[in-house]
C-alpha cells in the first residue's frame, strides 16, 4: 500500500512541529486526522517512524532518514506543481515566514501586503515574533533576522543595514548627566532587552580591526523584551537605551531623544533573510526575496533608518 500525499506531508508537520497536536494546529485538522496518517505512513513503511510518549513526539532512526526524503519529495511536488502554473504566471501554494514584529509593523508589513495582493493564490502565513525562533522546527520557508548571524547550515541574503545607538531623552540627560565613555554606563541607568542573549551586557564595535569588541556589563534599570516599548521608555527619561535606527529614527528626528556617546557604536550588524538550504529555491520564494530585497532599502531610507 502507498500512502497518500497526505500523510506524507502530516509526518513531515510532526517532526517539525515536535508532535501530533502542533502539527494538528497547524495543518489546521483534527489531531486524530492526523494520528490516523501517522498510522497509515508507519503501515507502508513497515516501521515505527514517530515514538510517541505523553509529553513528546520524536522521530525514531528511521523516521528522521524518512523525513529527509520526505522533505525532498514533497518540495520536489511543489517544485512541479509551480512549473506547471508558469505558463499562466501564477503563483500558488502555502508560503511560511517568520519576522520580528516591531519590524514588521514598521517597515515590512506593507511589502508582504503588496506581495499577497499581486498573487492571491499564495497561502501565505506571516508568524511576527521579536524572539528567534527555529526555521525547521516551526517549517517556515523564510525568516528575517536581524544583528549578527551565528554560524549555521541556513542560507542567507542580506537586505541592510542596521545601525545601533546610543540613545537618552533630553530630561534624562539634564537630570542625571551624559556619559562620556562607555565605562561610565554601568552607573547611569539603562534600559536592557530582554530577547537578547546577554540583556545585561552591551558590546562595542572595536576601534580597529585589530581590537576586540569592548563589553560593558550593567545592572538594567528596566529589561523589556520589545524595541518600540523601549523606545517609548527612553523618551519618557527613564534610562539609556541601546536601539536600532530603525527604531529611533523619528525620535531623534523630532528631538524626543537624543544620541549618546555618539564615537561609541553597539554592535549592530544586518538586516537578512534567510532560508533553510534546498537545492532551488520555489518561483514564489524567490519572488517575495526580490520584493523585500527591493522595497526594504527604500522604505527605510524614507524613514531616515540606514545610515547613523
Amino acid at each position: 500500500m502507498k500512502p497518500s500525499l497526505e500523510a506524507l506531508s502530516t509526518f513531515v508537520a510532526i517532526v517539525e512541529a515536535g508532535g501530533l497536536s502542533p502539527a494538528a494546529r497547524r495543518l489546521n485538522i483534527a489531531k486524530s486526522v492526523a494520528s490516523k496518517r501517522l498510522a497509515e505512513l508507519e503501515e507502508a513503511a513497515g516501521t515505527e517512524l514517530i515514538r510517541r510518549t505523553t509529553r513528546h513526539s520524536q522521530p525514531t532512526e528511521a523516521g528522521t532518514a524518512f523525513y529527509a526524503r520526505a522533505k525532498r519529495i514533497l518540495s520536489e511536488l511543489d517544485a512541479a506543481l509551480e512549473e506547471s502554473a508558469c505558463a499562466e504566471g501564477t503563483l500558488r501554494g502555502p508560503l511560511r515566514v517568520t519576522a520580528p514584529l516591531t519590524f514588521t509593523r514598521l517597515y515590512l508589513g506593507r511589502i508582504f501586503s503588496e506581495f499577497a495582493v499581486a498573487h492571491p493564490e499564495v497561502d501565505l502565513t506571516l508568524d511576527c515574533d521579536d524572539r528567534r525562533v527555529d526555521i525547521a522546527s516551526g517549517g517556515y520557508d523564510l525568516a528575517i533576522r536581524i544583528g549578527r548571524l551565528a554560524d549555521s547550515a541556513l542560507i542567507a541574503r542580506r537586505l541592510a543595514a542596521a545601525p545601533v545607538l546610543l540613545v537618552a531623552s533630553p530630561a534624562y540627560l539634564e537630570a542625571h548627566g551624559a556619559p562620556s565613555a562607555i565605562d561610565e554606563l554601568p552607573g547611569h541607568r539603562c534600559i536592557a532587552y530582554g530577547n537578547a542573549p546577554m540583556a545585561h551586557q552591551w558590546r562595542f564595535e572595536p576601534a580597529n580591526a585589530a581590537d576586540q569588541s569592548a563589553v560593558v556589563t550593567l545592572t538594567p534599570r528596566l529589561t523589556i523584551n520589545n524595541g518600540e516599548i523601549i523606545c517609548d521608555a527612553a523618551i519618557a527619561g527613564l534610562g539609556i537605551a541601546s536601539l536600532p535606527l530603525f527604531i529611533v529614527a523619528g525620535a531623534l528626528k523630532d528631538g524626543r531623544l537624543v544620541r549618546v556617546l555618539s564615537g561609541a557604536v553597539p554592535e549592530g550588524g544586518a538586516i537578512h533573510a534567510v532560508w533553510p538550504s534546498r537545492p532551488a529555491l520555489s518561483r514564489k520564494l524567490r519572488t517575495l526575496l526580490d520584493l523585500v530585497a527591493a522595497r526594504l532599502p527604500q522604505h527605510l531610507a524614507a524613514a531616515g533608518a540606514l545610515e547613523a
